[in-house]
């Protein structure tokens, strides 16, 4: 593919506001519409939950989704951390091979806001990532630190959201 000769890039998406997710599936969807390979591994979500899942595979992308059917709240627990290690493991293989042109780890800012990842091992991870990839971390509670790391920070940011008014989590908006 020709993007192989050219430098892939580190972006992040984070903040309080809605769409960090719904940006990085959008590159996924140009990427594969550019003939890419595109990997997206979801830390804090449980697999077929999302509307995002199914629709994503059938556009060719690969997505593997390593969260419990729950949400952490507070402190998490011991099989919490466990996904979120074996996600990171996942990662680590994903990141450093070069199969993929775009690889999205999502919600992994979440994973490092409730303490469930190791800081220095992400930047780690995003060290090792192969020349050519294209690589998207996304959640709230990104760590600053990591910034120095990355070529794109976009915050978003709530300014109004309907939650605020009581309005539940919808299907194909929320997710």
């Amino acid at each position: 593919m020709p993007w192989k000769e050219k430098l892939g890039l580190v972006h992040i998406y984070t903040g309080n506001g809605k769409g960090k997710t719904t940006a990085a599936l959008g590159l996924a969807v140009r990427m594969l519409g550019s003939g890419g390979r595109v990997i997206v591994l979801q830390f804090m979500k449980a697999p077929d939950v999302y509307g995002e899942q199914k629709k994503i595979r059938e556009c060719g992308a690969v997505i593997e989704s390593f969260g419990l059917p729950k949400f952490v709240h507070g402190k998490p627990e011991p099989d919490d951390i466990a996904a979120a290690k074996k996600a990171l493991q996942r990662a680590k293989e994903v990141v450093s091979s070069s199969e993929w042109d775009l690889v999205i780890l999502d919600e992994i800012c979440v994973a490092l806001g409730f303490g469930m990842l190791d800081v220095d091992e992400v930047k780690g991870l995003i060290k090792s990532k192969a020349p050519h990839t294209e690589l998207v971390l996304t959640g709230r509670y990104c760590p600053e630190e990591l910034f120095e790391l990355a070529d794109y920070v976009t915050e978003m940011r709530e300014v109004k959201h309907p939650y605020r008014r009581g309005i539940l989590a919808r299907r194909g908006v929320e997710f």
